[in-house]
């Protein structure tokens, strides 16, 4: 007998800079899921490892999929659409949950959930973006086009870490906001992800607007790693492709949109001493983004660090050992030098 037509699943745009605390915010809205309801969530990562999806724990009611080494904003539409389809048609959610690289403009993004393919099949609610309020004592975060489009096509902006901050750091940041931003737009408080989950899950559609276009540099940088990921079709959607052996990690590298990443994976027999790796994460220059999911000899762990903060966690996570770094163009440490490193912490 043939399935009903998919109709009017509601979409959910989580967008933010990186380390804002999107994929918290995400696992806070999983963990107060409404019972009954199955959930797909696609995680776009600007790294070619694959780690956000790691720290996901697997259940039945939840599918995670990951499209890591780009922006599905800008040059990863393609991908994105024939990848939407199919997760779509597979697993039928109830409810969708779309991450996009915190690197990401989502204007076209927000174009092609709204678009003609995804006509009476989606219904795009309001678009959420989280925000560090640390991040506005970076005036070039301030002065960021990315950045700033990012809040400006919001709907709402969730003000995470402020159980980190006192209250006339997160009052300036809704000054600001308002004083920056045109048009309405709700304000939350999101400690540790903990928005309230009716403010997403109840939310209306995401409402009509003009939607400001990539910045050319953008847009250019964008068409170049498309072509590049043209002429290799599949590397995009299958992390797997390059299994890691005992003794040879896989890694990984790639550059885009004014910043790199570099980042390794190791076969899953293959443990980390605790404390040597939580040294070396401690001696990572600040400014990096790191994440990773590895396998040390306390089990396994998740390192999620933004902002030099790099607290491991428990994790289920059993495949293989990942680890991914972050940073602006021209700040990245020698890859030789860091695997060396990372080669002494394992048991």
């Amino acid at each position: 007998m043939a399935r009903p037509p998919l109709r009017d699943i509601p979409a959910h745009l989580i967008t933010g800079f990186l380390g804002g605390g999107k994929s918290t915010l995400i696992h806070h809205l999983i963990a107060h899921k409404p019972p009954g309801e199955r959930w797909a969530v696609l995680i776009n990562e600007f790294g070619q490892v694959g780690v956000d999806q790691t720290m996901f724990a697997e259940r039945d009611d939840v599918v995670v999929q990951a499209l890591p080494g780009g922006c599905l904003c800008c040059q990863l539409a393609t991908v994105l659409q024939t990848s939407l389809v199919q997760l779509l048609r597979r697993e039928r959610p109830d409810r969708l949950i779309i991450e996009p690289s915190g690197l990401g403009h989502p204007s076209g993004l927000i174009e092609l959930l709204r678009g003609e393919a995804f006509a009476g099949v989606l219904s795009l609610r309001d678009v959420v973006a989280v925000l560090d309020p640390r991040r506005l004592d970076d005036p070039r975060a301030r002065g960021h086009e990315t950045f700033l489009d990012q809040l400006r096509l919001a709907d709402g902006v969730a003000l995470t870490m402020v159980d980190r901050l006192g209250a006339e750091q997160v009052s300036a940041a809704r000054d600001w906001l308002a004083e920056t931003l045109p048009g309405e737009r709700w304000i939350g408080e999101a400690p540790q992800g903990r928005l309230p989950v009716e403010r997403v899950l109840d939310a209306g559609a995401h409402r009509d607007q003009t939607v400001p276009a990539a910045p050319a540099a953008h847009r250019a940088q964008a068409t170049a790693q498309d072509q590049i990921q043209t002429q290799t079709p599949g590397l995009l959607l299958d992390l797997d492709a390059r299994a890691p052996r005992v003794g040879a990690p896989v890694r990984e590298s790639g550059a885009s949109l004014g910043h790199e990443s570099l980042g390794w994976r190791w076969h899953a027999d293959e443990v980390f001493d605790g404390a040597a790796i939580t040294a070396w994460l401690d001696a990572l220059p600040a400014a990096l983004r790191v994440k990773g999911v590895l396998h040390t000899d306390a089990g396994w762990v998740t390192v999620n660090r933004a902002g030099g903060e790099a607290p491991l966690s428990p994790s289920e996570w059993r495949r293989d050992s990942r680890l991914e770094l972050i940073a602006e163009a021209g700040e990245m440490p020698d890859a030789e030098a860091l695997e060396a490193g990372l080669a002494g912490c394992r048991r």
